[in-house]
């Protein structure tokens, strides 16, 4: 029997592995929490949501000069990081209202593990398709896209409130898409994530607030811990891995966890 510090830093690594790659991270926590017999702890379901926080400040740790500079000319003045930001609240609206509206009812009836195997499948072989096409990027900088694009982009991230689809593959291949080279894309894909993520993390915070027991806290503080840096060793490694290689390996990763995990679960696993 597993310990919860244990399982605190497998839930952790499986985060911050997964959580910028367009793999889903909420598909791959969904499918280890059936796997350690966690899906019916109401606390556990919370943990999942809270320690994204992790991987949130490993974003911020690493862009921190570049978000520091678009911070100080949002006071100076600077009209291209006005539209920055601009642009990523355009993008982040559609998610924050349709989640609003329809959040509830897609956690009802397709949070479960036969929903993410078939998502991770279908994501996959859409990633391989998006590495096949003949794309010209006009955009190579996240921080100046049109702000119609980043509105499109938002929209395209909305995708992900299906478990398995990936936050950030709907980002990325919306971007590209739209016109943006494969490192802006993924550069913006992070940088949504930043409101995203911490939007979930308020409102998981809000909800589960009752059962944030001193135990509790410990077992978080171990998974946010570990997600913080894996999810920096992953970041700092996937745009150099991604702008030289594409997305081949993440898409066969898709398909290869999610054909395993629907064996699994023909096999009453």
């Amino acid at each position: 029997m597993l310990s919860d510090s244990i399982r605190a830093v497998i839930l952790g690594i499986v985060e911050g592995v997964t959580e910028f790659l367009p793999v889903s991270s909420t598909g791959h926590l969904l499918l280890v929490e059936r796997f350690l017999g966690l899906d019916e702890s109401g606390f556990w379901k919370s943990f999942a949501v809270l320690i994204q926080l992790g991987a949130i400040l490993a974003i911020l740790a690493i862009y921190f000069a570049r978000l520091w500079r678009i911070a100080l000319g949002l006071f100076a003045g600077d009209v291209g990081a006005r539209r920055f930001v601009i642009g990523v609240l355009v993008a982040f609206l559609p998610a924050a209202i349709i989640g609003a509206a329809v959040g509830g009812l897609v956690k009802s009836y397709l949070f479960n593990p036969w929903v993410v195997c078939f998502s991770l499948i279908v994501g996959g072989a859409i990633l391989l398709w998006v590495d096949q096409l003949d794309l010209r990027p006009t955009q190579h900088d996240a921080t100046s896209f049109p702000l119609r694009m980043y509105l499109k982009i938002g929209f395209a991230q909305c995708l992900a409130m299906i478990p398995g689809v990936s936050r950030s593959g709907a980002t990325i291949v919306g971007a590209m898409l739209l016109g943006a080279d494969k490192r802006a894309a993924a550069e913006f894909s992070f940088f949504l994530a930043i409101p995203t993520m911490v939007g979930a993390f308020a409102y998981d915070l809000y909800k589960s607030r009752a059962d944030m027991t001193m135990d509790g806290s410990v077992t978080i503080a171990i998974g946010f811990a570990v997600s913080f840096v894996t999810a920096i060793i992953v970041v700092r490694t996937f745009l150099d891995y991604v702008t030289r290689h594409g997305f081949t390996l993440f898409a066969w990763w898709r398909v290869i966890v999610g054909t395993i995990g629907l064996i699994a679960l023909a096999l009453g696993k």
